[in-house]
């Protein structure tokens, strides 16, 4: 077994998400030398429930082997069907359990990523449940730099209490943009309220809910709205045609479908 090989794989199984718990395994795998194996691991998010399959494969040419992929299938609480996706590895810049989860639920989620240049930029990245590809994975929306997308704005526009602390407010911005349903406290009228917030970067703007998870009203004006959409619609032509547009390396998006597998 390359020892270096199982030092970096286990690194990469823990920092994207998938903890310290399958290094043994991981481990025994390798040292039986298998072209290729699986690792499975369950979690939890809430009542929500995670069962993921990593997949490993050994270069044709040496004893190095590669964490490709993984499968992850998503139970939400009270709802029958089970939402299933693949999500493919690079060297970096790979999407995490917790931000596959966010995704999963509707959730934008804020991400450096490469394209087939090997170009880095940034954009917010999100399932788009209403449109397939040609092999029925979900198409996915991207909102580049250029979009216009400020969450700092988005933000600024409500009564945070969070705002207020740099430390709480840096804190508040990186949980946003993996995906987090985050909670915070509003300042109205004299009175501090629990809310919970999420990035909404498609219509540049924050999405609020109350401390019993029910949406609240936009505060945007009809005239924002619109303009907004328009920006949204465009974005959307964009990213249909064949202009070079970057993509989000190599994450393919599989149709919801009932599984069988058991996920308790």
């Amino acid at each position: 077994m390359n020892q270096k090989n199982f030092e970096y794989l286990r690194d990469q199984v823990k920092f994207t998400g998938f903890g310290e718990g399958l290094e043994n395994e991981l481990k025994e795998k390798m040292q039986k030398q298998a072209p290729q194996f699986l690792l499975y691991h369950q979690g939890s998010f809430g009542k929500d429930k995670t069962i993921s399959t990593l997949h490993f494969r050994k270069s044709d040419q040496s004893d190095m082997y590669f964490f490709n992929k993984y499968d992850l299938a998503l139970k939400q609480e009270n709802k029958p069907e089970t939402i299933n996706q693949t999500f493919y590895l690079n060297k970096e810049h790979n999407i995490t359990l917790k931000e596959a989860y966010n995704m999963m639920n509707g959730r934008a989620v804020n991400k450096d990523l490469t394209n087939k240049e090997g170009q880095v930029y940034n954009a917010w990245v999100q399932m788009d449940f209403k449109q397939t590809d040609n092999n029925g994975n979900y198409k996915l929306k991207q909102f580049h730099q250029n979009y216009g997308y400020d969450l700092n704005s988005a933000l600024a526009k409500h009564p945070v209490k969070e705002l207020g602390n740099e430390q709480d407010k840096t804190r508040l911005l990186e949980s946003l943009q993996k995906g987090n349903r985050q909670s915070v406290t509003f300042l109205q009228n004299g009175s501090e309220q629990k809310h919970y917030i999420e990035a909404n970067p498609q219509f540049k703007s924050i999405n609020i809910y109350d401390s019993n998870m029910q949406r609240l009203g936009s505060k945007q004006s009809q005239g924002e709205s619109s303009s907004v959409k328009q920006d949204a619609k465009k974005q959307d032509q964009s990213q249909s045609s064949d202009d070079g547009s970057p993509e989000i390396p190599k994450t393919s998006k599989k149709r919801t479908k009932r599984q069988s597998q058991s996920m308790s």
